[in-house]
C-alpha cells in the first residue's frame, strides 16, 4: 500500500517514525515533508501536497499529523476526492474505513504515545471500506456536493419542517 504522509513540527518524529515503521511492513510510504524541524512551520504546506497525493492516487491511503491533528484534518479535507478522519483511538480507525472510506488519517503527536498512534494508523490501513449500501450511498452524497455544491434533497419525512420549509 502506498501511503502518503504530511506533518507539522510537531508531528515530525511520528512522521519518521511511521516512514520506517511502513517500510518494514511492506507498505510504501511517500514523505511530503517537512523533512527538518522547524518550530514555526505552517502544517498546510505539507499536509495538503500529501492529501492532493491521495487524490492523484487512486488506492493509496495518507497519513498527516500535527500537535492535535485537526488543522491538520481540516487542510486534508479541503482536497476534493479526500475524506480524512480525526482518530483518537482504534476503534474510530476502523468506522473511518468501514462506515467513511476515509482515505486520510489525521493523528495527533501529541495526543498519545508513538505506540498507540502506530496502531491507529496500522489498523486505518487493514481496514477496509465495507462497501454498504448506506454507507456508499452517504459518501455519494458527499461526493456529489462536493462536485456540485448542490445539497442532496430531503427526505420526505422532513419536507415542511425547519428552515428549508
Amino acid at each position: 500500500m502506498r501511503v502518503h504522509l504530511g506533518s507539522d513540527h510537531a508531528g515530525l518524529e511520528l512522521k519518521e517514525h511511521l516512514l520506517a515503521w511502513l517500510r518494514d511492513n511492506g507498505h510504501e510510504p511517500v514523505d511530503h515533508g517537512p523533512f527538518v524541524y522547524d518550530a514555526v512551520d505552517d502544517y498546510p504546506v505539507f499536509c495538503l501536497r500529501a492529501a492532493e497525493s491521495v487524490a492523484a492516487d487512486p488506492g493509496s491511503l495518507g497519513v498527516v499529523i500535527g500537535g492535535s491533528g485537526n488543522g491538520e484534518q481540516i487542510a486534508a479535507n479541503k482536497v476534493k476526492g479526500v475524506r480524512a478522519a480525526l482518530v483518537w483511538n482504534a476503534d474510530i480507525a476502523v468506522l473511518a474505513r468501514e462506515h467513511n472510506d476515509a482515505n486520510v488519517i489525521s493523528v495527533g503527536g501529541r495526543m498519545h504515545s508513538v505506540e498507540d498512534m502506530t496502531h491507529f494508523v496500522d489498523v486505518f490501513i487493514r481496514t477496509p471500506f465495507s462497501g454498504e449500501e448506506r454507507h456508499s450511498r452517504r459518501i455519494g452524497m458527499m461526493s456529489a456536493y462536493e462536485q456540485t455544491g448542490e445539497l442532496p434533497p430531503l427526505p420526505d419525512s422532513a419536507k415542511g419542517l425547519g428552515p428549508d420549509a
